[in-house]
């Protein structure tokens, strides 16, 4: 039995001091130039207040799956760990542990699992847990991308945004469904194109949309290392020159409009679009949409 529940994220600057920082701790070790974390870093200075909204949108998450749990008669204690800001993951532990919280269940708040999405998240939680003189055990809630209530939030975000596509034309607009580009290495090692191709194909299936494709984004790597491809403003491109119009874009492989939503799809990809005459919808992430909330939900129920 489980009695506290913690979502694990990547964590965010939450003021414009600490961009740098935590540019400097999320990256470590990872071989990125100082020009591209500079670049980075001028992303999240275009964020309103210079800060990420992951950390609130975690937030928003963790308070709608504690009122989604009380509605079942189970009220408990969930809160928010960062792999790599505030509240880091050992904070979030010790306050639990403060609390009385003996076991608690570990949410990774990915869709998509590799070695990046996953893998290091539960080593971080064992780290964690290192540091402290008697920590709550935690167990990790199994992977859930395949959900039907995380596709039927997914569903309900595509479905909005190709309404936003004049009737005439909606049933043949090329949608995009995104994913964070990770080295060819780490996928190949991994689950991570199967699990992403089979929440595209169930999404297209329920929309019953037959015209869709997949498409990375946010690559961060070095030129010579082969990453995921193809990029999602390759793929405007490329439909641009065929002709079309416009392309709705879904960020399935995200759970928030965090900055790789925000900047890398809504400020760069739409640029390129414009560049090209291509009207540009982007679906909004999961963030807290009930059915994903209820996912959660029931992912406790489980566990406990």
């Amino acid at each position: 039995m489980v009695d506290a529940v913690v979502l694990i994220a990547f964590g965010g600057p939450t003021a414009r001091d600490e961009i740098r920082p935590f540019l400097a701790n999320a990256t470590r070790g990872r071989g990125i130039s100082a020009e591209r974390l500079e670049e980075v870093a001028h992303h999240y200075e275009r964020m309103p207040g210079a800060r990420s909204p992951l950390n609130d949108l975690t937030r928003a998450q963790a308070q709608a799956l504690g009122e989604a749990l009380a509605r079942r008669g189970a009220f408990m204690d969930v809160r928010v760990g960062m792999r790599n800001w505030r509240p880091y993951l050992h904070e979030t532990l010790a306050q639990l542990a403060e609390r009385g919280a003996r076991r608690c269940l570990g949410v990774i708040m990915s869709s998509l699992r590799c070695e990046a999405s996953w893998d290091r998240y539960q080593q971080d939680v064992a780290e964690a847990r290192a540091r402290m003189s008697d920590p709550p055990e935690v167990v990790f809630a199994p992977p859930w991308g395949r959900e039907p209530g995380f596709i039927d939030a997914l569903v309900d975000r595509a479905d909005a945004a190709l309404g936003k596509v004049p009737a005439a034309g909606r049933r043949w607009t090329p949608l995009i469904f995104t994913a964070h580009s990770i080295p060819v290495a780490m996928a190949d090692a991994s689950p991570y194109v199967e699990d992403f191709t089979a929440v595209a194909r169930a999404v297209a299936a329920k929309l019953e949309h037959a015209r869709w494709s997949l498409a990375y984004q946010s690559r961060s790597g070095g030129p010579r290392e082969p990453w995921l491809e193809p990029d999602v403003g390759a793929t405007i491109r490329d439909l641009a020159k065929a002709g079309e119009r416009r392309v709705v874009v879904a960020p399935i492989g995200f759970v928030a409009d965090h900055v790789e939503v925000l900047y890398d799809l809504d400020t760069e990809a739409r640029a390129v679009a414009a560049q090209h005459g291509v009207a540009f919808h982007r679906a909004a992430s999961v963030n807290d949409h009930p059915d994903f909330v209820e996912m959660l939900a029931e992912l406790v129920r489980e566990a406990a």
